[in-house]
Formats: C-alpha cells, sequence, structure tokens
C-alpha cells in the first residue's frame, strides 16, 4: 500500500479538469459532482452533449443516473463486490489490456486469485442488481476509448473506503486506462484546499510532500533547515483524537478551519471530548459550534483577507492574493503560527506568505520549480520539477511514481452496521449544492436561505406508504449514537429502504446519527452508511 500512498492515495487526480473534453466514457462511482463539485459536474455535462457516455454506480437517481447509458443502483456499500465482479468479467472475456499489464504493472496474478472469486451471478445478490447489468458495466469501461474513473467522498467515507480506491485503481491498470488524457483515477476532494493540506503534511502518517517516517534522509534535511529535533513516529489521526482525549491521552487541543463538533461522525462522542479536554484553542473565521466551547478564541482572516496560495483537487497550485483588510483583530494563519512559536520559545520568523512558499519549495520536489512569478501567470499542475517545466497535466504517462503500477486486491467487507429488527433501516449522507459543508459561512447569507431553508430526509414512495409518511411529515431518525428531528421528502431518488439527508446544515445536524468506525489504512470514519428507525413525530 506504501506505493499506492503516491500513486492514487494523496487523493490527487491523475488529470485534468479540462481532460473532460478529451473522455470518451465517464464511470461515475460514489459522487454527485452537480452538488459536491458543480464546476466540474458542468464539464461533464457538456462533454455529455457533446457524445460522451456514461456509466453511473449510485445508489440514488441523480441528475447523472438520469443521464446514464448504464446506471447500476446498487445496494450501498457494495462497491468493492461490484468492481471485483466488473474485473472478473474483462479476465473471462479477455478484455483486459495485456501489453499495458505485462509492462506497467506487476502482482497481476494477486489480482486475478481474488477476482475470480466475484462472479456477476454471486455479486448480483450482493449488489441488489441483475447480473448482467455487471457485465455491460464490464464491457463498456475495457472497450477502446479514452475512459475516465471519477469518484468522491460515497467511496472513501467507509470504512473500506481505502480497499474502493484501491479497486477503482486495480480496474484501471487492468484495462490500460491510467496515463492518457481524457482517462485516469480523478478523486473529487471535499474542499477547496485538502489537496494542499495533505501537500504540505497535514497527515499523520507522511511527511509534507508524502516523504514516509522511515526516510531518514529526509527527516535529516528538514531538521538542518529548522534546526530543531522532530519526532519520527506517526502522529494521531484526527478521527482518534476524540478517544484519546477521554483516555487522558490528550490533555490540549488546537483546532484551526475546522468545526468538528458539527462536521465529525458520532458527534455526541466528539462533543463530550471537546468538554472534557483540559484547554481548547479554536482558529476561525467565525465562532462556530466547536469555537463556543473554547477557552481560546483567535480570529483568523479568510482567503480573500490574505495572500497564499492553495492547490485543488487537479493538483493545480494558484495564488490567492489579498482583496480586502480583515476586520478586527483577525490575522492570517501562518502570522498566528509564527507569533505562537516564537513566544513559546521557538524563534519562527516569516515576513510574508511568499517567504513560506520558498521554502516549500525548497523541500518539495513536486513543488520545485513553482514561484509566485510563474502563479501570477498560470497556476501550474504539480509535479514541476524545475523552473522551465510546465507542470504536468497528466500523471503516470510513461511509468508509475514507484516504476510499475501494483495491483492491490481486495475482498469485499459488508458495511459495518447492517440493518436488524431494531433499526431497520439504512441512512446515507448527501449534499445541498447552495450549502457549503456545515453553513458555518453559508448559513449566514439570506440569499441562500431563500434558495435552501431547510434540510430534509428523502424517503422512498415505498417506504412512505409502509410507514405511513407524508411529505413534510416532521420525523425522527434515531440510530444507536443519537436522534436528529427532520422533515420528510417523498422521492424515488433515494432508494426504497434507504433514508438519504443532507449534513450541511447547522440546524439539522445529523452527524448525532452517523458511525464512527474507521478505515485500517487512511482512518477515515464510515460517514456514508449506519442503521437507523424512523418515527414520525407530527403531520404538516
Amino acid at each position: 500500500m506504501a506505493s499506492l500512498a503516491i500513486t492514487f492515495g494523496s487523493g490527487a487526480m491523475t488529470n485534468s479538469i479540462a481532460d473532460t473534453t478529451k473522455t470518451d466514457l465517464f464511470m461515475m462511482i460514489g459522487s454527485n459532482p452537480d452538488t459536491s463539485h458543480p464546476t466540474i459536474g458542468l464539464r461533464i455535462h457538456q462533454a455529455l452533449d457533446r457524445g460522451a457516455r456514461m456509466i453511473v454506480i449510485d445508489p440514488r437517481k441523480t441528475a447523472f443516473a438520469e443521464r446514464a447509458d448504464l446506471w447500476l443502483q446498487i445496494q450501498p456499500g457494495t462497491d468493492v463486490a461490484l468492481l471485483n465482479s466488473m474485473m472478473q468479467v474483462i479476465l473471462k472475456e479477455e478484455l483486459w489490456d495485456r501489453k499495458y499489464v505485462e509492462e506497467r504493472t506487476e502482482d497481476y496474478d494477486e489480482l486475478v486469485k481474488v477476482v475470480e472469486k466475484y462472479p456477476p451471478e454471486e455479486v448480483a445478490g450482493i449488489c441488489g442488481i441483475d447480473a448482467e447489468l455487471i457485465r455491460r458495466a464490464a464491457r463498456m469501461y475495457a472497450a477502446p476509448g479514452r475512459h475516465a474513473t471519477f469518484h468522491g467522498m460515497g467511496i472513501t467515507h467507509y470504512a473500506t473506503g481505502t480497499d474502493r480506491v484501491k479497486s477503482i485503481a486495480n480496474l484501471a491498470m487492468l484495462c490500460g486506462k491510467v496515463g492518457m488524457e481524457g482517462g485516469g483515477c480523478n478523486p473529487l476532494r471535499g474542499q477547496n484546499n485538502v489537496q494542499g493540506a495533505c501537500d504540505m503534511g497535514a497527515l499523520f502518517n507522511t511527511l509534507p510532500g508524502y516523504g514516509g517516517l522511515n526516510n531518514d534522509e529526509l527527516f535529516d534535511q528538514y531538521e538542518k533547515i529548522w534546526k530543531v529535533r522532530l519526532p519520527r513516529r506517526p502522529g494521531k489521526p484526527a478521527t482518534e483524537v476524540w478517544e484519546n482525549i477521554l483516555k487522558g491521552d490528550i490533555r490540549a487541543l488546537y483546532v484551526f478551519g475546522e468545526d468538528p463538533a458539527l462536521a465529525d461522525t458520532n458527534i455526541g462522542h466528539v462533543q463530550e471530548a471537546l468538554k472534557e479536554v483540559n484547554f481548547l484553542v479554536v482558529q476561525d473565521i467565525y465562532l462556530t459550534d466547536t469555537a463556543k466551547m473554547a477557552d481560546v478564541v483567535l480570529p483568523a482572516a479568510c482567503f480573500a483577507e490574505k495572500d497564499g496560495t492553495f492547490t485543488n483537487t487537479e493538483r493545480r497550485v494558484q495564488r490567492v492574493r489579498k482583496a480586502v483588510e480583515p476586520p478586527g483583530e483577525a490575522k492570517p494563519d501562518w502570522w498566528v503560527f509564527c507569533e505562537l512559536a516564537s513566544r513559546m520559545g521557538y524563534e519562527m520568523r516569516y515576513d510574508s506568505a511568499e517567504e513560506i512558499f520558498a521554502e516549500i519549495r525548497q523541500l518539495l520536489p513536486q513543488y520545485k520549480g513553482i514561484n509566485y512569478s510563474r502563479l501570477d501567470q498560470v497556476g501550474l499542475q504539480w509535479p514541476v520539477p524545475s523552473e522551465d517545466h510546465p507542470g504536468t497535466p497528466v500523471l503516470h504517462v510513461d511509468k508509475f511514481t514507484r516504476g510499475r503500477g501494483l495491483f492491490v486486491p481486495e475482498n469485499y467487507i459488508p458495511p459495518q452496521e447492517p440493518v436488524d429488527g431494531d433499526y431497520p433501516m439504512l441512512f446515507t449522507t448527501i449534499r445541498e449544492y447552495a450549502r457549503y459543508n456545515f453553513s458555518s459561512m453559508t448559513g449566514k447569507t439570506p440569499e441562500i436561505d431563500d434558495i435552501a431553508p431547510e434540510a430534509w430526509a428523502e424517503v422512498h414512495p415505498a417506504d412512505a406508504e409502509r410507514m405511513g409518511i407524508k411529505e413534510r411529515d416532521l420525523l425522527c431518525l434515531t440510530s444507536r449514537r443519537g436522534s436528529v428531528d427532520i422533515r420528510a421528502r417523498i422521492t424515488d431518488r433515494t432508494q426504497e429502504g434507504t433514508i438519504s439527508a443532507p449534513y450541511n446544515f447547522a440546524e439539522t445536524p445529523v452527524n448525532y446519527l452517523t458511525l464512527d468506525a474507521l478505515d485500517r489504512l487512511s482512518r477515515t470514519p464510515e460517514y456514508k452508511l449506519c442503521a437507523i428507525r424512523v418515527e414520525v413525530l407530527d403531520h404538516d
């Protein structure tokens, strides 16, 4: 997996957003760009208008599902079984790219051993679809052409999220779809600078630039520049902080640009930990729910009030330029960190964001050829190894980062929390396009309130009839972790047996319901699926 962490696991798109003009077939799995990435969604709609084809794998009937040449409405959480079965069909019918696999990959035999256990007739029962749909999807994707996969948090927000990402990568390599314009594996990141944060080392188990914690030479380089001894062990994953607080292993917490009191899974558990921690500092642009619990709140400047760079989902590094002065005592994040470090005894002195970026260039090989002068003209896609390099629109054109692409097959593991007699319905989260994450900013805009005034629970008509639910009834949804009250919307967009609801509304915190089971590698929680029961509180 270490080798895949660089190739795909960093979460960056292997290709460019503009590549959608060259794509012959899109395979959309675990993502709905119309609501989560609307500018990319628009590009894909335009490609479909021009004649590109599409496979959609999604339990919910999205606008893309309605436009798709083939829609697989699988049971939530069964993606790995489906992808393995598609690969079994491709191998059995000899549709795989033999030359690509022989010349550019390794551990093909391991892949064959795993996927041969997933014939379509058996997987059809797991996924709740017809076996012939699996065969059709496999044949469409494996056919000659520029075929791209796009996936999102409907893939990664599971306790088996890394298994799903690896399965997508396995399928793409098996069919030779990586390293070409219009193809590749394209994860759509959750926020505007998630990619940049990961690049800078905001992960518990890598250094900036995805360097390994066993790389002594790299540590020596950092320590020489910073003149300090660095700990050479993994940090605590953010998702494990709460349990460590309650166990007494973490006594102080510094949160910036994040609102875990609303945003994390099982927020009842998170809020308990936030009350328990001895000292809580929050640095943010608004007094969020987390900030309201803090001992110290440091006011931060927003994107329009500071200089710097963002790195987006296609690895494009872009300038951010200060447009207005920050209000009151708000300061840029880098200035706050420098002041704190200096006052705590470590002299961290930078005069500007550009000076910090110069250090980034010095330390990260992917950024070596990028400077502010170049970014003033155009954003650049890493890796940019030298100042005369134009950037890299497509990764892995001639070879993979590690040389050969490594097949890492995984067996299907069922969702962590199946339905039962006490909790007979599944629950999954979706996005409302007019809202941005948890309404910390958009919830303060009256015009957006007019567009999207409240959250809703999507209920399939068959479930509504069975449970006596009518449009706009007030429901109480309850999981093993908590409850939330929410209005009903009767629609066949959600799958029978599954309640879908947006997580974006602070007034309706559905993360009281969600499950905090963690992926064994990424430690990402299973946001996307849990078991609930439904009670009608009031008929509207």
